[in-house]
């Protein structure tokens, strides 16, 4: 008889899977993420991916993770430190040893502990064996050999069969934290349905894992997590990269317009531009170009024709864009540009995240070339944010910069899907009747007309030279330069009437406020609320609009003594206040390709208070 097991309640937990790159560990926990989100629990991501493409096996830098917090109330960060640790192998626990909490579990696959990837690993005496891991609850799992001998008598290979050892793991969490297995069933008919012995073999792992929970008597209590309470309505879960996807086009939908991608592959944009592929039932049109430049000069080309141009990047991509953007600029046509901002500079970290672009964002062209530049503070957010931009850039008609950054690209939440008809239309309007036309004549938003091209009576000239202000020929005429730089910038900050105000969360004014912008919304979010539980008189603003930035913004800052910004570069953000509002912004920052812990702010937030 199978001893009885403790089933404990949980609000929270976070989980974390590393192994080799080609362990599937982001398959494994993408599975667990969507099981947890049919089980209606809240959740956050943060998939950790190596730079390397396929690292030598064991080593320490080929190390992959996928860290996940699911949760029965409502979350903004994908968690500290783990709770628990699916260790593939020796190089797995090593990097990841010193994120996890006090008392942690760590689940060891030992069948990898041999003196290879021991010595790979740098480890010189097996950590499962020496006093190293004391304060941890270490649970060995030979998971590779138990995944051999659950598939001995089927037709594959020894490696073939080895591959299948995540799915081994993914079945013994599932029994751990009393989740149902039948998504992940489906998921693997539905993926190798044309191979019916990979189907069994999958199948077969996770079943094995999932019953050697139930049997092996490892583990003296299994948890739960409830579902979570969150407002009535469909959900899917959903990463920054799909969401922005989504939400351009959806407004190329409520505009009326045929959306062009013209993008060049680039991690962490990618994936942008792949789910992008997938919908030509819709009218988009995707075009893969050879370089950057050809891309985004591919957008630009499709606005003058009169559809939704888009071009998608990260930050490399967006310093070979540049003179493409001012070329738009000058020819004042919406251009939608998405940079999933890295760390950098040059190629940098390319599977780390960063907040280091701003600057870039809003200077990094030749002449004055104001744009409008938007930041998205979460993956579903990505969405409601994608929307506004084209919004922006077609009333405006003019480039539109959305920040977001490998954090919240490659992250994932849900996202309550909106009822088509409750999103409001964007209108367009085109010029037709060619009766007082000119192309650089403006209207009250000082925007100029948008006439696509063989339209009769609308023949005009654009290009990257100086126009003449109304005619739109090309002029040299100093005054008029100035006049037409002037007027371009103008016509930016018009943007401002379109773009909600600064909100404050908690008091409305008083002795300390956080702000933020883009992804580090959901740390100091939580951060705030620990803080205000404790008792201390604290208040978050966040900055989704950063050029123009929102009428009230002087307003909000000037009604708190200390102002405290965290940011993940070494201070551009700050920067730019203290240069618009002369105020002394007390920074917080960090650059080490990873997303703020909530315990780290509230730790420094909590010293300044005391100051």
């Amino acid at each position: 008889m199978a001893k009885e097991v403790e089933i404990q309640i949980l609000e929270d937990v976070t989980v974390r899977f590393a192994g080799d790159s080609g362990d599937g560990m982001q398959l494994t926990g993408s599975q667990f993420t969507t099981t947890s989100a049919l089980d209606g629990n809240d959740l956050s991501t943060l998939p950790d991916y190596p730079a390397e493409i396929r690292a030598p096996a064991g080593t320490l830098y080929g190390v992959s993770g996928f860290q996940l917090h699911f949760s029965s109330s409502d979350i903004q960060t994908p968690g500290d430190s783990p709770d628990i640790l699916v260790a593939m192998n020796p190089a797995a626990l090593k990097v990841n040893i010193k994120d996890l909490k006090p008392n942690a579990i760590i689940i060891a696959n030992t069948s990898e502990f041999d003196a290879k990837n021991l010595r790979l690993a740098e480890y010189k005496v097996s950590p499962l064996e020496d006093d190293s891991l004391e304060g941890y609850t270490v649970i060995p799992v030979p998971l590779t050999e138990m995944t051999m001998t659950a598939l001995e008598e089927l037709r594959l290979s020894n490696k073939e069969k080895e591959r299948c050892k995540n799915f081994f793991a993914l079945g013994l969490m599932y029994w751990l934290y009393s989740k149902p297995f039948e998504q992940t069933v489906q998921w693997i008919e539905q993926k190798f349905k044309k191979d019916e012995v990979l189907v069994d073999a999958n199948k077969k792992a996770l079943m094995a894992g999932y019953f050697y929970g139930e049997t092996a008597e490892i583990f003296s209590t299994r948890y739960t997590v409830a579902a979570a309470k969150l407002e009535p309505g469909t959900y899917r879960n959903i990463s920054g990269n799909e969401a922005t996807a989504l939400g351009f086009l959806t407004a190329s939908v409520k505009a009326n317009l045929q959306l062009f991608l013209g993008s060049y592959p680039i991690t962490p944009a990618t994936e942008i531009l792949q789910d992008l592929s997938k919908y030509k039932d819709f009218g988009v049109k995707v075009f893969q170009a050879e370089d950057e430049i050809g891309a985004i000069c591919s957008a630009i080309g499709a606005s003058y024709a009169g559809s939704l141009g888009l071009t998608t990047t990260s930050g490399p991509g967006l310093s070979l864009k540049t003179e493409a953007i001012g070329l738009a600029v000058m020819t004042e046509l919406p251009l939608l540009i998405v940079n999933v901002q890295r760390g950098g500079p040059s190629t940098g970290l390319p599977t780390k995240t960063e907040q280091a672009d701003l600057m870039q964002a809003m200077y990094a062209r030749n002449g004055e070339a104001p744009v409008i530049v938007m930041a998205p503070c979460s993956p579903a957010d990505c969405f409601w944010l994608a929307m506004d931009a084209a919004k922006l850039a077609i009333k405006y008609m003019t480039p539109v910069i959305y920040l977001t950054d490998g954090y919240i690209a490659n992250g994932s939440e849900p996202l309550r899907i909106p009822n088509v008809e409750d999103l409001a239309e964007i209108p367009v309007t085109f010029r037709k009747d060619p009766e007082g036309f000119f192309p650089y004549l403006r209207d009250e938003n000082l925007v100029r007309p948008w006439a696509i091209p063989g339209t009769p009576g609308l023949e005009h000239r654009i290009g990257g030279l100086e126009k003449k202000h109304i005619q739109g020929g090309i002029s040299y005429d100093p005054e008029n330069h100035e006049f037409m730089m002037k007027m371009r910038e103008a016509k930016i900050q018009k943007a401002v009437q379109d773009i909600p105000d600064l909100a404050v969360e908690g008091e409305q004014e008083g002795d300390v406020l956080v702000i933020g912008w883009g992804g580090t919304y959901g740390a100091i979010h939580e951060a705030i609320v620990h803080l205000r539980k404790k008792g201390h008189k604290v208040s978050q603003a966040h900055f989704r609009y950063l050029n123009p930035f929102p009428a009230n913004t002087e307003k909000v800052l000037k009604s708190f003594k200390k102002v405290i910004l965290p940011e993940l570069n070494l201070g551009q953000l700050s920067k730019l206040i203290r240069s618009a509002y002369l105020i002394d912004v007390i920074q917080y920052n960090k650059v080490m390709g990873l997303p703020f812990k909530v315990a780290e702010l509230e730790e420094f937030i909590l010293a300044e208070i005391g100051k």
